[in-house]
């Protein structure tokens, strides 16, 4: 039997106020700026210069584009839930209302991989920028303090606590306890200043772009070339070919900028603190999405012209545009500095989000029995899930502290889509098993947007390669043990079966 959670106890939970319930105070402009907050951080400037080196060349623009026409699918399919079903959880809650516990389950563990370890790796990131930034006026942290344990530099000095990824976590952990709304305003600036360097590079870098330099747009992948002329089978070139440049490349360039995309789901996880959640989740989501794929669009190609992509395999990475700007944007190495503060700035809010979708998703696990109460306990002055940021401050603080940011790698993204390709799916089955139910907002041209939804972030899990199912599957298999082993025993939903049968 499918135990799902009605969708009318979910309203009437959404409406309900006082202790014990989270404080309604975003607005549709809160809900755009933690969207875009989310979005532009190390997605944007780390992944493009990586996607683009490894896999599509100055075609990475049109790897956004791909990247950007799955998340606009899903974030339609995601509206419409948002607006229909207002509380917190986001694609959590509403695979519960109908898909069932299982699946409910199952995208609630899958969203610890794009929240907590998500937030713990771009920490680590942050570290490392940090370090940039002080090395510009003389000054920088001990390696030892500043890497973890398991890494050893050049020198032969041992880490020993990335120091900086967990002061930046602890101090935003602590912002998010003070409040929603402080920490809305906090991520609005924020936004507003990365934004604004971010157009400033586009703008500047415009004028030093090489046409050279996105030629051939598309690299060529000799492989692709022999499969389509009968010379090589598809198992051949999907093993030995696939993602090396050509229109594969654009397809697994996708997958690896699609973490530039990840966050605009986070805006769903704040719908029981959003005032007018049926009108301004919709709006929060698709501006947010629609503002950044611009964004994202002319940053890929004002950088890969700058610049040859070729250059990035070794030189760029991380640093990849305070590359472009030094070596080829003389006299703008201020310019630099900024993107360098830029860059801190959008790790910071990132985090920030993903903070606060963490701890919104376990608030509603918590409540349907799934996790242990401590997850929804509000803060009696604050109105916020305080417990449940102090355990994820431990969780996300050593993974920040003690591990490599690369040993997380592609899990962030290829977790995410398959929560995506999950929601898309449950838009179907609920207009099948509830066609008269109220929807304020509703996915346009039903069925096409959720199956094309699907497909294309299930494409672009396809271009994640092996390695990152393999990890997906073993995460999967540890979720369901803790699921049999707590979680169906104190389900909320299934209590309420038993005693229903009595």
């Amino acid at each position: 039997m499918l135990f799902k959670k009605s969708i009318d106890s979910l309203i009437q939970e959404s409406t309900e106020s006082g202790e014990g319930t989270l404080k309604r105070t975003l607005g549709v402009g809160n809900l755009i700026a933690l969207g875009i907050g989310a979005i532009i951080g190390a997605g944007l400037f780390v992944r493009t210069a990586a996607a683009a080196a490894e896999h599509s060349g100055p075609a990475v623009t049109l790897s956004f584009i791909l990247a950007a026409i799955g998340c606009a699918l899903a974030g339609l399919c995601y509206a419409e839930f948002a607006s229909m079903i207002p509380i917190a959880g986001s694609a959590y809650t509403y695979s519960y209302a109908t898909m069932g516990e299982v699946v409910a389950w199952v995208i609630g563990w899958d969203l610890v991989l794009e929240y907590a370890v998500g937030a713990a790796t771009v920490a680590i990131a942050w570290s490392e920028y940090l370090n940039k930034l002080l090395e510009t006026f003389g000054v920088s942290i001990p390696y030892a303090y500043c890497h973890s344990p398991f890494q050893t530099s050049v020198d032969g000095i041992q880490g020993i606590i990335n120091i900086p990824a967990l002061f930046v976590v602890v101090l935003l952990t602590f912002v998010l306890i003070r409040g929603t709304q402080e920490s809305a305003t906090l991520n609005g600036i924020i936004v507003i200043l990365k934004v604004a360097i971010v157009i400033a590079f586009i703008a500047i870098g415009w004028g030093y772009m090489n046409p050279v330099n996105h030629t051939p747009y598309i690299p060529v992948n000799a492989g692709e070339i022999a499969y389509s002329n009968g010379e090589k089978s598809f198992g051949e070139f999907f093993t030995q070919d696939f993602g090396n440049f050509g229109i594969s490349g654009i397809i697994a360039g996708a997958g690896v900028v699609f973490f530039a995309f990840i966050g605009f789901d986070a805006v769903s996880t704040a719908a029981q603190e959003a005032r007018n959640p049926s009108r301004d989740m919709p709006i929060g989501i698709l501006v947010s999405l629609a503002v950044c794929t611009a964004l994202y669009i002319l940053f890929g190609h004002v950088l890969t012209g700058v610049a040859n992509y070729s250059e990035f395999e070794n030189a760029g990475k991380e640093a990849s545009v305070a590359y472009a700007i030094e070596n080829y944007m003389h006299g703008y190495h201020w310019l630099s500095v900024l993107i360098t503060v830029a860059i801190l700035a959008g790790f910071s809010s990132v985090i920030l989000v993903m903070l606060l979708g963490q701890s919104r998703v376990f608030f509603s696990m918590s409540k349907d029995g799934l996790v242990p109460k401590v997850f929804s306990a509000v803060h009696p002055k604050f109105q916020t899930p305080y417990k449940s940021n102090l355990i994820f401050l431990v969780f996300v603080g050593l993974f920040a502290a003690f591990v490599p940011g690369d040993v997380v790698g592609d899990m962030t993204s290829i977790g995410t889509l398959f929560a995506f390709t999950l929601v898309c799916i449950g838009v179907l089955v609920l207009r099948k098993v509830d066609p008269d139910r109220v929807r304020p907002f509703k996915t346009p041209f039903m069925p096409v947007v959720p199956i094309l939804g699907a497909g294309v972030c299930i494409l672009m899990m396809v271009g994640l390669g092996a390695h990152n199912w393999e990890r997906l599957l073993i995460w999967m298999a540890l979720g369901f043990a803790i699921y049999y082993g707590y979680s169906r025993r104190h389900s909320v939903v299934r209590r309420k079966h038993r005693e229903g049968q009595k």
